[in-house]
């Protein structure tokens, strides 16, 4: 009884071996295996790290100075030495209102005829700012920019009166203190591309096989469906390790994003989401039959809700209920979270081990669903 078993063990063993080989060869074979793996994340990272991104590094600025002074010349001469402005100067508002509307500048600076003397005076709002509100995203930008700008030309120029304050805040930004957009927007492409990339694999490979026919081979052999699962998964995962270590590279070498935490725990992290995405690939490739329909069920079903409901570009706390309670079933959520904070904060245990948990948790139902759903029939 014994022997049976042991001998049943080594037959699965080497189908499980033969499958894997099988796959490993046609991925070889392939050419787009080689795109997928390499060209594609690479391409992918450089339009996110390249293309998206919340500076503005050059504000258009128009300055109107009603009334000249040595004040105005001061703060005029901080504008044009900053490198965040563009500035152009009038003397009246009205030479800009057009260029405003049109786009042509993000924001109009005035400084009244009485700035100097309600300066001296200790007097509030000795600056006004105009800003478009049809696009409300660069007129916060221009505003905060401003901002900053007359709050540190203000404290350098007059530090007695700067409110007359006795308490003084220090502001200080921790993991990413030159606030660039970049640092956390790379880790973010990185899970977009890892969860495309793995849920395309196995969708298209097995989608693939329905195609040629050869899935009636395969269906025709003593492979179960663990093994069939297996077959599929391991040369697949190991594609998806070599696209993590394309994009790392890219995020390292090419947008100098810090690895503040460890290979150890970035690999893990990584190897845990790409069960979740292969699994989420195969869970799709037991209800479509063409590659066609395979890529498009997975743009929708893992590559748009990463995109939108993974914190990667939209905040999720400020999402109505429903959404919020959505993004809670959304892998790259919980990856984007862990890789943000293993490249800017370094191994965060409090953080890193329930991301895992969760994406363990999904990657077992996952593959569960997937044996449940998948037949040795061709009907």
């Amino acid at each position: 009884m014994r022997a049976s078993r042991q001998d049943r063990r080594r037959r699965v063993a080497r189908r499980i071996r033969a499958l894997i080989v099988k796959e490993t060869l046609q991925i070889l074979r392939d050419p787009s295996s080689y795109v997928v793996a390499f060209l594609l994340p690479a391409l992918l990272l450089l339009l996110f790290g390249f293309g998206v991104s919340f500076d503005a590094t050059r504000v258009r600025i128009g300055l109107v100075v009603e009334q000249p002074t040595p004040e105005t010349t001061l703060f005029e001469a901080s504008l044009f030495n900053s490198p965040f402005f563009e500035v152009r100067r009038a003397g009246d508002r009205r030479a800009f209102a057009d260029d405003l509307a049109r786009g042509r500048l993000d924001g109009v600076v005035v400084l009244p005829g009485d700035f100097s003397i309600r300066l001296h005076r200790g007097d509030t709002a000795g600056v006004q700012l105009i800003t478009d509100g049809g696009d409300p995203n660069t007129a916060a930008l221009a505003t905060a920019y401003v901002q900053g700008a007359w709050q540190s030309w203000r404290e350098r120029r007059l530090p007695d009166a700067a409110d007359g304050q006795r308490i003084r805040v220090s502001s200080r930004v921790w993991f990413n203190p030159e606030l660039e957009s970049r640092r956390f927007l790379v880790p973010g492409s990185i899970a977009m591309i890892q969860m495309m990339i793995g849920s395309l694999l196995t969708a298209l490979v097995v989608a693939r096989e329905w195609e040629r026919g050869t899935i009636e081979a395969l269906l025709a052999t003593p492979v179960g469906i663990g093994e069939f699962i297996i077959g599929k998964l391991v040369p697949n995962f190991a594609l998806g390790l070599c696209a993590m270590a394309v994009c790392v590279a890219a995020a390292r070498f090419v947008f100098d994003i810090p690895l503040r935490g460890s290979m150890l725990s970035l690999t893990a992290l990584t190897a845990v989401f790409l069960l979740v995405a292969l699994g989420l690939g195969l869970l799709i490739s037991t209800a479509a039959r063409t590659q066609f329909l395979a890529s498009q069920i997975a743009m929708v079903v893992a590559f748009l809700p990463g995109l939108y409901f993974s914190g990667f570009l939209f905040e999720i706390a400020s999402m109505p209920a429903p959404l919020r309670a959505f993004a809670a079933i959304v892998p790259a959520r919980y990856y984007v979270r862990a890789l943000q904070t293993i490249f800017l904060a370094g191994d965060i245990t409090a953080v890193l081990v329930p991301c895992a948990l969760v994406l363990l948790f999904m990657a077992a139902a996952l593959f569960a669903a997937t044996a449940r759903n998948t037949k040795q029939r061709l009907d």
